[in-house]
């Protein structure tokens, strides 16, 4: 089991998710999302917190906080620690630029270690890593010990350069930086303040693009990054909000990374999600802190852009066949599914009936645990529950099941309706918000052709194995029941699946 945070002593802020009803004594949020009832006294301890107070070191408030820290309805504020027990590692292949560009943003700050991936020019690897007082791991071309490289690939691959540094390290902390990526002390010092807690094992920053020259391409990777998981905080893993980190930028307790065998050089692609979900499966804690920010450099070309994409489509299969459902294309209630199932069938009033249902059940739910404000509570727990699972649906569409929704649109003139609304309606609503050097047509069209190169990997790699991965364009249906686990003191909890996952609890 792992162990609870360590908050005590630590500030708080809450989750985006995050709704308070009766005065502060109900919680509902999180991810996945659930429902909390507090006593007077826990309210008013989450009220100081929430006004910036640190967590006190009791007994019964640490455990507070811990218990809402891992339903990530609260997050922790870190305070940036020394980087004196840290080693930046660094993979790379053909960039000096880049590595050079990288040692001279960290400024001598951290030992760094250099892993050549058989650079077609390892002594201009060579020469920038000893500008910046770097140490280098030269790892010629198809050379080493670790897997054959990966099809496409001269050298091994990031993976085994990770793994050729991490073994180089003798510091605690490990840090992961691509040549391609720019990081500085002070982004690894926040990350390095997650490490205080020992239940956390790795922490990544947010990865934003770097916009070297203006253009569409630029704008497109500086809103639709893959890389970019967003404004806000959350732990890290399968069943949560934040699914996986990139290893672009990655700050690893060394041991940790040692104990579940680094990173599987046999993955050309995916090998940072799948580091990710052993770490978690072990039972460590990974988190996702916005507060750090690291720069990476976007695909200089259209073509390479597309072959990017195409290339993480292709991982999914892989990803499925070892870590099942996790990898699925998409999660949904099954009070959900039929909801959206009669909307794109034509029968909207019957998906609003089921709706209507599922709210029904929830409050019925809440109203035997005696949860005060039960009816307007449940009716926002159902709409924002059917909300993300209907974004989820029409994504896995357009990526996943591509095949499937275009022969249905060819013979169904409501099929076509509903595969042409799940394309440009969530490309419409993220135009919206976004800046807007392009038309909504071009901005649809963007996200169109992003979505066909994922799916179109995809689909080649479960053609080209014997073993298909076909969890990769899976619906897991059983989500909210596995991952509906009991909070609070645990007695008699409700599990209330059809909202993803809530439960009722009592602290």
């Amino acid at each position: 089991m792992a162990p609870e945070p360590a908050v005590a002593g630590r500030r708080l802020r809450p989750d985006a998710s995050l709704r308070r009803r009766d005065r502060g004594r109900v919680l509902a949020g999180g991810s996945p999302t659930r429902i909390f009832r507090l006593t007077a006294a826990g309210a008013d301890r989450v009220d100081g917190w929430l006004r910036g107070e640190r967590v006190g070191r009791g007994r019964a408030e640490s455990a507070l906080a811990a218990r809402l820290v891992d339903a990530a309805m609260l997050h922790p504020v870190v305070e940036p620690a020394p980087l004196d027990d840290v080693t930046v590692v660094v993979p790379v292949r053909d960039d000096p630029a880049g590595l050079e560009r990288l040692l001279a943003g960290l400024e001598r700050a951290v030992p760094v270690i250099v892993s050549d991936d058989g650079s077609a020019d390892p002594a201009a690897t060579a020469a920038a890593a000893d500008r910046h007082g770097a140490a280098v791991v030269i790892r010629p071309a198809g050379g080493g010990s670790d897997a054959d490289p990966p099809a496409g690939r001269r050298g091994r691959g990031p993976a085994a350069a990770r793994n050729a540094g991490l073994a180089e390290v003798t510091t605690g902390a490990v840090a992961f930086v691509d040549a391609d990526a720019t990081v500085t002390p002070a982004a690894l010092a926040v990350l390095a303040g997650h490490l205080a807690d020992p239940a956390v094992a790795a922490a990544a920053p947010r990865v934003r693009s770097r916009i070297d020259e203006p253009g569409l391409l630029a704008f497109y990777e500086s809103v639709h990054s893959p890389l970019d998981l967003g404004a806000e905080p959350s732990p890290v893993g399968p069943d949560r909000r934040v699914r996986y980190v990139p290893a672009a930028a990655l700050m690893v307790r060394t041991a940790a990374a040692r104990a579940v065998g680094g990173f599987d050089a046999a993955l050309g692609w995916g090998e940072d999600v799948d580091f990710i979900w052993r770490l978690t499966a072990a039972g460590h804690t990974v988190r996702y802190d916005p507060a750090a920010v690291a720069w990476h450099r976007p695909r200089p070309s259209w073509s390479a852009w597309f072959e990017q994409r195409r290339r993480y489509g292709a991982s999914a299969p892989e990803l499925a066949r070892r870590h099942g459902r996790a990898a699925a294309a998409a999660r949904c209630p099954p009070w959900s599914l039929g909801v959206w199932g009669a909307a794109a069938c034509g029968h909207p009033l019957v998906g609003a009936a089921l709706a209507a249902c599922s709210a029904a059940a929830l409050a019925r739910r809440l109203r035997s645990r005696s949860v005060p404000g039960w009816p307007r509570l449940a009716v926002e727990l159902a709409f924002r529950s059917h909300l993300r699972a209907g974004t989820g649906l029409a994504r896995a569409l357009t990526r996943a099941w591509w095949p499937a929704a275009a022969a249905a649109a060819g013979l169904c003139p409501g099929a076509r309706r509903a595969v042409v609304a799940a394309a440009v309606a969530p490309a419409l609503a993220h135009w919206a918000r976004s800046p807007k050097p392009a038309g909504p047509a071009v901005a649809v069209g963007l996200r169109m052709a992003d979505d066909l190169a994922y799916g179109l990997g995809l689909w080649e790699a479960m053609l080209a194995r014997p073993r298909p991965g076909a969890g990769a364009i899976g619906l897991d249906l059983a989500w909210a029941d596995r991952t509906g686990a009991a909070v609070g003191d645990g007695s008699d909890p409700t599990d209330a699946a059809h909202v993803g996952a809530a439960t009722v609890g009592r602290s």
